[in-house]
């Protein structure tokens, strides 16, 4: 499985983030999480949407890295005990930001807040796809916010 999962890897199909664990308690290590680069092949909507959005922070970690501003990657978090945040951003081997996908505007996750505390990462943002564009910058903020999707998407690039 690996194996063709390389393949898939090596023409451009998908892409994977692997687990965020440092000084995280019960997380889990080896499990990664596939995504397509095509995320408009994904039938369902939440993971069509969440996968947009790896594909988006994918882009701009590298396009950041690439320019010099700092060493970033993409990661995600999630403990033994089912607790999950879908993406953590690293700048120079610390939390950066964390980013819950949702499809609609709810509730804030209880996982962002419990991750920002654990991962001592400055920004933590839940994005919400049916909220409309706001003008204001996601990154002035501390405290885990809802933002609209086309909003953070917007200021990453």
């Amino acid at each position: 499985m690996r194996r063709w999962i390389e393949v898939l890897k090596s023409f451009y199909y998908c892409f994977s983030i692997q687990p965020w664990s440092k000084n995280i308690t019960r997380s889990l290590l080896k499990e990664p999480k596939l995504y397509l680069w095509d995320w408009s092949l994904v039938q369902d909507e939440g993971h069509r949407l969440e996968n947009c959005v790896a594909s988006h922070l994918l882009k701009a970690v590298h396009f950041w890295t690439d320019r010099g501003m700092g060493e970033y990657g993409l990661y995600y978090l999630r403990t033994k005990d089912k607790l999950e945040t879908d993406f953590v951003v690293v700048k120079n081997g610390k939390p950066w930001f964390l980013i819950e996908v949702k499809t609609r505007a709810k509730g804030l996750s209880p996982a962002l807040f419990h991750f920002q505390k654990e991962t001592g990462a400055p920004h933590a943002f839940q994005l919400a796809f049916d909220l409309p564009f706001v003008e204001r910058n996601c990154f002035e903020e501390q405290g885990p916010i809802l933002v609209p999707a086309k909003t953070l998407l917007s200021q990453l690039i």
